[in-house]
């Protein structure tokens, strides 16, 4: 018996500043326990330490949760090759990639690949913005 898990839909993530792995764990769907994992799995993955070791996540890694949970419940990548495709292409979506490195150099992809980057945060606090909108008006 396989088990196929398809793509989940994610609670948009709230304008705040720090959340605790009890939220990123119910923003992101995975559990606290797997979180702390992929601590030690993935380097760009260090949320801020506070008392009791409690740990308190930022924005930026709450996104890039997300994109290590696509690419290893999603796309069937091993942590290895979830680690090697992010290091590679510093998170940009498979897609996104795609269209980055069509007809283009190594230079080219690297550049392509930063504007990629800043364009999908854009899009993403705009979406998010927007679901904020859409709560407070009902």
């Amino acid at each position: 018996m396989t088990a196929t898990i398809e793509k989940v839909v994610l609670p948009p993530i709230p304008a705040k500043r720090y959340f605790t792995i009890g939220e990123v764990s119910e923003l992101c769907g995975v559990k606290p326990h797997v979180l702390r994992y992929w601590e030690q799995e993935f380097t760009q993955l260090r949320p801020v330490k506070r008392r009791g070791n409690r740990r308190y996540y930022q924005h930026h890694e709450v996104l890039l949760i997300r994109r290590i949970r696509e690419l290893l419940y999603e796309q069937g990548f091993t942590i290895n090759g979830a680690r090697n495709r992010l290091d590679a292409h510093g998170g940009v979506a498979q897609n996104e990639e795609a269209a980055a490195g069509e007809g283009e150099g190594v230079a080219g992809q690297a550049a392509s690949s930063a504007t990629v980057t800043s364009a999908v945060d854009v899009e993403q606090l705009r979406k998010e913005l927007q679901n904020v909108i859409d709560l407070l008006g009902h």
